[in-house]
């Protein structure tokens, strides 16, 4: 039976040589930054939480690790430059189930040119993934706390389609662009740089745009209104769950953006011409939360967004290889 250094062996073998002083192999990492500061950030994914090993494959599971964390670095419009991976998986997990998993992280690693330079094994009930990851910085972060009164909202891709991909898992669907959405998230770390030209805050969209939209407005101490006609949505999603469904919907890893009124024309133009897709969904006051009003002008009362210690489960279940149910949370 392989034991751990076998596992990291077989693990790092699917990563390019970090071009670091000191990397995978000793106690700690040493990185030498050459721009300017450094974003730091870390999230995990756990088996039965994030994903089921019956309705993802090794390949999703190791770029849904990954891509968590670069869409934190995106929302601060930093470069990604190295990381880290610290893996729990039960006695006797199949090598070629690892093996998927590096792969799946090693080829989004590779996109976004970001090293993995060191990391853990470690035995556990499930399997779950924690990434720390950083990233360099060649002007201000980006922040939750950057938004001001006058300040135009701006979102970008499409909105809800994480949220339909799972209810179609969790229905026994396999296929599609929103099963992709939810098992492949694309951060969004090409946008974050661009929006660091313009922007004055921003952040990723990890627990619905209802959720984050709020989390802006209060580190920013300020109040928005959201058009609820301008939300961008795919066809599929519009009927299937309609704007408050999509704003309710968690897993985006969309970018929400605050832009001063200024240098909003400059800022879809850029992106325009990166091909970039950004959608202005609202503006900033003064004041406190947030609102959205329909096309008439209605005031409605905004959904709530996913909380990982407050939010009950669907009441659907997917079954696992070993045909033991699995409730997955519904966001």
């Amino acid at each position: 039976m392989p034991g751990e250094f076998d596992f990291i062996r077989l693990f790092l073998s699917h990563f390019p040589r970090a071009r670091v002083p000191v990397g995978p192999g000793d106690d700690c990492a040493v990185l030498a930054p050459q721009r300017g500061a450094l974003c730091v950030t870390t999230d995990a994914v756990v088996e039965d939480v994030h994903f089921t090993r019956a309705a993802f494959s090794p390949g999703d599971i190791g770029h849904k690790a990954l891509a968590v964390n670069l869409s934190d670095l995106a929302s601060m419009g930093c470069t990604p430059r190295w990381f880290v991976c610290a893996l729990a998986m039960p006695r006797g997990f199949p090598e070629r189930e690892l093996s998927g998993i590096a792969r799946g992280m090693a080829a989004l690693a590779r996109e976004h040119r970001i090293a993995l330079v060191g990391g853990n094994f470690t035995s556990a009930r499930e399997l779950s993934i924690t990434i720390t990851a950083t990233g360099e910085l060649s002007r201000p972060p980006l922040t939750r706390a950057g938004a001001r009164p006058g300040d135009l909202l701006y979102v970008s891709g499409t909105l809800g389609e994480a949220r339909l991909g799972l209810q179609q898992l969790l229905s026994g669907l396999k296929r599609g662009a929103a099963v992709r959405r939810q098992r492949r998230p694309e951060p969004r770390v090409a946008l974050g740089r661009l929006a660091s030209r313009f922007a004055s805050g921003a952040l990723d969209i990890s627990d619905g745009l209802a959720q984050d939209l709020g989390h802006l407005c209060a580190a920013s101490r300020v109040h928005a209104t959201l058009e609820l006609e301008r939300l961008p949505m795919t066809a599929a999603v519009r009927k299937a769950l309609g704007p408050e469904g999509a704003l309710a919907g968690g897993e985006d890893y969309e970018l929400l953006l605050s832009v001063p009124p200024g240098r909003g024309r400059a800022f879809e133009r850029a992106c325009a011409r990166a091909g970039l897709p950004v959608t202005r969904i609202g503006h900033f006051s003064e004041g406190s939360g947030w609102v959205c009003r329909d096309m008439t002008g209605r005031v409605l009362p905004p959904p709530a967004g996913f909380d990982h210690f407050r939010a009950p489960t669907a009441g659907l279940t997917l079954r696992n290889s070993k045909a033991k149910p699995v409730a997955l949370l519904l966001p």
